[in-house]
């Protein structure tokens, strides 16, 4: 099971996720019962870009949520989807689609999180702040509004 709230802002990723998670076997890297579909160098990343954060092991696949609600998840070597009330407008080099979430209008959008374009210092400086106004975001989408660090 997974510790990401079953609310109806989750829905759709929960959907995605539940359908290409696999129940860990004893030959795969597994994460809370699940095989493992992130990088653990991207898990890394993800934990640097937040680090008081809780990552939440969900279907496989580390998750950051505000208030319950998903903001950023970490998917394969190179995807960063964050939640966004629109596209990010920093110059941030795109990751491939994750189809339905970053369809448009979904609310999802997609960046590396390596920025090989930018400085070490830089990538990691706009990636946190892009990773802090999803996690905004995701709390004032649940009912009290409340920026509080939990999942």
């Amino acid at each position: 099971m997974t510790p990401l709230s079953n609310l109806p802002q989750n829905t759709a990723l929960l959907d995605s996720l539940r359908s290409q998670g696999v129940p860990e076997e004893r030959r795969t890297c597994a994460y809370e019962g699940w095989e493992l579909h992130t990088h653990p160098d991207l898990m890394e990343r993800l934990e640097s870009l937040a680090p008081r954060w809780p990552v939440l092991a969900t279907f496989g696949v580390p998750v950051l949520a505000a208030n319950g609600i998903a903001a950023v998840v970490a998917l394969s070597m190179g995807t960063l989807l964050v939640r966004l009330p629109a596209a990010p407008t920093e110059s941030l080099e795109r990751a491939p689609a994750f189809p339905p979430l970053t369809d448009p209008g979904q609310g999802w959008y997609s960046v590396c999180p390596w920025q090989s374009g930018l400085s070490s210092a830089d990538a990691k400086r706009l990636l946190t702040l892009l990773v802090q106004r999803a996690l905004s975001y995701s709390a004032s989408l649940s009912e009290g509004g409340s920026h509080e660090r939990r999942g």
